[in-house]
């Protein structure tokens, strides 16, 4: 028996299929965003203990009261602004439940919601079960950055909501102050809502700051912001993420999120809060260690034959394969595998209309140096 689809036009993610061909062909993933690095043994211990002490049944609908603190003292000493824990702060099973959360709260049918291509898979879909429409905006091409001249052109009486991605996935573009400035000044006097995914909000390179709408007085009380600690503890497989928002929007947030998951995992919630309590550098540190392993991997790619994209923020690497063959980006990715073992994210499925030409893939870099040099030698072999 059959019903008509909702989303007759999406399929697996390309995140799945990649997944699926390098299993089949034991290759070395670094198509899927997930780090091979172990989480950190104290964070692992505490998982034990919680489970031990019996936090084994429902947290509250918002989250554990200590994680949520830990929250708010996290954001606090990076943006500058304390938010209210218990009014402000709600934890998600996952990043992507908080965007969606966030979509389904604030769209309504009609509405148009603008999204910045290329753009994570998770958007458009959750904006058409919304009965939304879906604006795409192109970036520039080889910088990925945002004009805003541009962007103001696609802003209509219908639009309730712009979704930004900081630092960006797929190209590792980050935004500047200046960049939350236009879009203060783009939604300034409009009802306009901002849905700012900042899951890599601690994995920025070269010393640049990472400015977040949270810390943007002026976007802050219009905008949801969403972070990862899969991201952060690498512990993607937790599947823990969280959503800040002004009081009255994280009422409508919670709305949805009390009948999509009600509550998140309670042991892995006392376990990152007690660890965020004993080692709260952890974060900052992230930055150095993975500019390290970005170094160490685009050095494998340069002798390979890539041309680099400049990378300033995520685990991500986006490799110009031009100069190694005129196959399209999805051709190319499996011919990868084949030839290498090694699997890759072709980059048009981020895109609506992928520029014409473009040859481009992703590579996650948030791996242990031997696999990144494992992967490496094998790319030298194309």
């Amino acid at each position: 028996m059959q019903i008509p689809s909702k989303l007759p036009d999406v399929g697996t993610t390309i995140f799945s299929v990649m997944t699926r061909k390098a299993l089949e062909r034991d290759a070395i993933n670094l198509s899927q965003g997930f780090p091979d690095i172990p989480v950190p043994s104290r964070l692992r211990s505490l998982l034990d203990e919680a489970v031990a002490a019996g936090h084994n049944q429902y947290a509250p609908l918002h989250g554990v009261e200590a994680l949520r603190e830990a929250i708010a003292r996290l954001l606090d000493g990076r943006d500058g602004h304390r938010p209210d824990a218990e009014r402000e702060i709600t934890v998600t099973s996952g990043a992507t439940e908080a965007l969606f959360d966030a979509i389904q709260a604030s769209v309504a049918p009609g509405d148009e919601v603008v999204i910045l291509d290329p753009a994570y898979d998770a958007y458009g879909p959750a904006v058409q079960l919304a009965g939304g429409s879906v604006v795409r905006m192109p970036l520039e091409a080889g910088s990925f950055r945002v004009d805003w001249r541009q962007l103001a052109e696609r802003i209509t009486a219908r639009t309730r909501l712009i979704i930004v991605n900081n630092p960006h996935n797929p190209s590792g573009a980050v935004f500047s102050r200046t960049d939350l400035d236009e879009l203060a000044a783009l939604v300034h006097d409009t009802g306009i809502l901002i849905l700012a995914d900042e899951v890599y909000e601690h994995i920025v390179f070269d010393a640049r700051p990472h400015h977040s709408v949270h810390a943007h007085p002026q976007l802050r009380e219009r905008s949801f912001v969403v972070g990862s600690f899969g991201k952060t503890f690498h512990c993607t497989g937790w599947k823990v993420g969280y959503c800040v928002a002004p009081p009255a929007l994280t009422a409508e947030l919670r709305k949805i999120h009390q009948y999509v998951t009600f509550a998140t995992m309670t042991p892995a919630q006392v376990a990152l809060a007690g660890f965020m309590a004993e080692e709260p550098d952890h974060p900052a540190a992230l930055a150095v260690m993975y500019q390290s392993k970005r170094d160490r991997f685009t050095a494998h790619l340069e002798r390979a034959g890539f041309k680099l994209v400049p990378t300033p923020g995520t685990y991500f690497q986006l490799a110009d394969y031009s100069a190694l063959s005129d196959l399209d980006d999805v051709d190319f990715a499996d011919h990868l595998i084949e030839q290498t073992g090694v699997a890759a994210i072709p980059l048009s499925p981020f895109y609506e209309r992928p520029p014409a030409g473009q040859r481009l893939l992703r590579f996650c870099f948030a791996k242990r140096d031997e696999t990144l040099d494992a992967a490496g030698e094998r790319l030298c072999r194309i």
